[in-house]
Formats: structure tokens, sequence, C-alpha cells
């Protein structure tokens, strides 16, 4: 039975070669002989080599994929010596991280380097986010230096190899350890990892090829955008090291909050307080709408404390569409606390004419199934 290569290193069959060798990386720092002296952490470290030797060959890989063991016929027994396997680079690799895969060097990783990216965050209205809105925000970033436009050097100078790595862009040293001797490396510190320093350095950026400016820059925010949404805009952030190429600049929205509308997703939410005469009878309301301007809310006879009335198409725009959320009005009946002289006649004659109307204790489950709560029920499933 073909053995599980991929289990034995803890990655999906659809792992990369780079998370291959990670995996293989933090089990070997857990369980190799001169760290582990346990039987079984042994045991398992060559079971761990072998999965890595045969998972790291692409041909070897190949024939796992297809439901094979690539070692079942001599191809090997694992360990350090089997062909695509580094050897003890990839152990002291594993350790130290100071060899690539062929056991040679890391290339220098040069003076120019992308840059950064930034967050800003912009306070809009409810009204703005609606309509969507071109805001003219400053920014404070790394910039290309005008004067040498990114070489860093001065006038027609020029980078030249560094001394102290010799343009390795790292430096190696020899520790005693409990391994023996090991080889480490760590980034040059003349030049930081370029592998090339500076000797005449531009007069304005210090030879780092940007300088920190501030700036004013036009972000389109479209409509529909609401609180925590981010609008990026390409190439608009830091300028890398070496005048390398900027990152982008994202606009985080801060939504303000509005003195009458509540926002949900596309929906907006607001509250209507309707005198209980008219209740009774049916009205209009006008409603200052955010961006239809007034609009007439029919209020129809007999509408009862808490229902909900909706104006499809009255909310906020979907982003990157055509399409708009509802205007829920919630309705609360205002009973008048005081009457004079004339109003109270004039409610026990209308009591009178309603003999019937009596006031009477009902069951929740009654209310929830006929009453308040299936009201409200309706008329959100009817969206």
């Amino acid at each position: 039975m073909a053995r599980d290569y991929y289990g034995l290193l803890g990655v999906a069959k659809n792992a990369t070669d780079q998370e291959i060798k990670r995996a293989y990386r933090k089990l070997a720092r857990e369980l190799h002989p001169d760290v582990n002296p346990d039987e079984a952490a042994q045991a398992r470290f060559r079971d761990v080599s072998t999965a890595y030797e045969v998972l790291s060959d692409p041909e070897r890989r190949r024939i796992v994929d297809m439901g094979g063991d690539p070692l079942e016929n001599g191809g090997g027994a694992g360990g350090f010596s089997g062909a695509g396997f580094g050897g003890l680079g990839d152990v002291f690799e594993a350790f130290f991280g100071g060899m690539n895969a062929s056991g040679g060097q890391r290339k220098p990783r040069g003076r120019v380097q992308p840059g950064a990216d930034s967050l800003l965050r912009t306070r809009l209205s409810l009204a703005e986010c609606a309509v969507g809105v071109t805001k003219h925000l400053t920014v404070d970033t790394a910039i290309l230096c005008d004067l040498c436009h990114g070489a860093g050097t001065n006038g027609n100078s020029k980078p030249v190899r560094c001394e102290t790595c010799g343009g390795a862009g790292e430096v190696q040293s020899v520790q005693r350890s409990f391994l023996g001797q090991v080889l480490t490396s760590r980034p040059c510190p003349t030049c930081r990892g370029a592998g090339e320093t500076i000797p005449d350095p531009c007069n304005k950026c210090g030879g780092d090829g940007r300088v920190r400016a501030r700036r004013e820059i036009a972000a389109p925010i479209p409509a529909g955008v609401a609180n925590g949404m981010r609008v990026r805009l390409a190439a608009q952030g830091e300028v890398g090291p070496g005048g390398g190429h900027a990152g982008d600049l994202y606009v985080e929205v801060v939504e303000q909050p509005h003195d009458v509308f509540v926002r949900d997703g596309d929906d907006l939410h607001c509250t209507i307080r309707v005198p209980m005469v008219d209740a009774a009878l049916g009205t209009t309301v006008v409603i200052d709408t955010i961006l239809d301007g007034p609009t007439e809310l029919t209020i129809t006879p007999g509408t009862q404390p808490g229902e909900v009335s909706v104006l499809r198409g009255h909310g906020m725009p979907k982003l990157r569409s055509g399409a708009r959320g509802d205007l829920l009005a919630h309705l609360e009946i205002v009973v008048p606390a005081k009457l004079d002289g004339k109003q109270n006649e004039l409610l026990r004659k209308y009591k009178g004419l309603r003999e019937r109307d009596r006031a009477e204790v009902v069951s929740a489950q009654s209310e929830h199934n006929s009453g308040l709560f299936a009201r409200l029920r309706a008329s959100f499933s009817g969206r």
C-alpha cells in the first residue's frame, strides 16, 4: 500500500513546493536527532525526510499523485542521500535559513524595492454615500526624488559593489553549537542586503531614491459605499526604496450617522409618529428622502401601532448596480396625553357609538400569531 507522503508532512495534495518546504522545515526543527533524542522522534524524522525527498522531486510526486509509491520498487530508502534532496544543506537551511535550495547563497535583494500600501480614512455623510462623491484628500507619503529620479546618486556617480559582502548582500560566519560548527548567514550590515553601496549619495534623498512629501489627490468614491468599505487607488501609496514601484492607497469610508435615517445594508429605516386620529382615518405623510427628495407615504385607515410601511426602491443604491434598496417607515401611533373638555366630550360620544370595544386580556401566543408580531413578519417577508 502506497504511503501517505502528504500526510507525513501535514500538507494538502495541492500544496505548492514552497508550502511543502515550509512544512518540512518546521518538522525538521522539532524532530532532528540533535534536537530531539527520542527514538520515536528519530523514526518520524526519517519518515518526514523521505516524504520531503519524494514530494520535492516532480517525477516522484507525479507517481504519488497517480496513487503509486516511487520507493516501493527500490527507488531509495529516503533520508539525506536520495535524489532531489539537498543533504545536510537543507537541514541547515531549515534551522538557519542561510542557503537557497541548491545550497548556494541567496542573491542580493537589490536597491530597488516595491513600495508599501497606504491607508487613509475619510468621513462621508449618508447623502455622499448615496450619490457618490470625489473627495480631495491630503496624503503624506514617500514620493520619487525629483533630483536623482530614484537613482539615489549625486550627479553622474554610480553605485559600487559592497566591499563588506562582495556584492552578495549577506555575510556569513561560522559558529559553534550543539550541532558542531555551523555556517550562518545574515544581511550585510553595510549595504543592508542590497549588494551595493552609494559612495556619493543624492543631496536631497540621501541615497534612498525617495523623499516624503504632502500632496493633494482626488479620490472618486462610488455611489453605494458603506461604512468600513475601502476604495483602492492604484500606485498612489508609498514609493519604494530606490524609486521602486509605488504601492496602492486605500481610502476607507467612515459613514456618519444621519438625523432621520438608519442604514441597514441597502435599506433605510425611519420612524414616523402618526396621531391617533390620522391612524384611524388614514392620511399621507411627506418624507424628505435621500435621493428622491420629498416623497408621499400613504397611511392607510386603521393603521395599528408598530406597522411598517415600505417604499420600494427608495433606499440606498446597490454598489456597482442600478438597483436600490427600500425605505421602511416604522409607524408609531401617538395617543394624546391630555384632553380639554370639548375633546373629552367628543371622545366619549365616539366611545358610545362603539359599545363593543372593550379592553381585554389576550394570550401572548394569540398576539404572536395574529397581532403586532404577525404584521411585522408579514411586512418584512413581503419584501
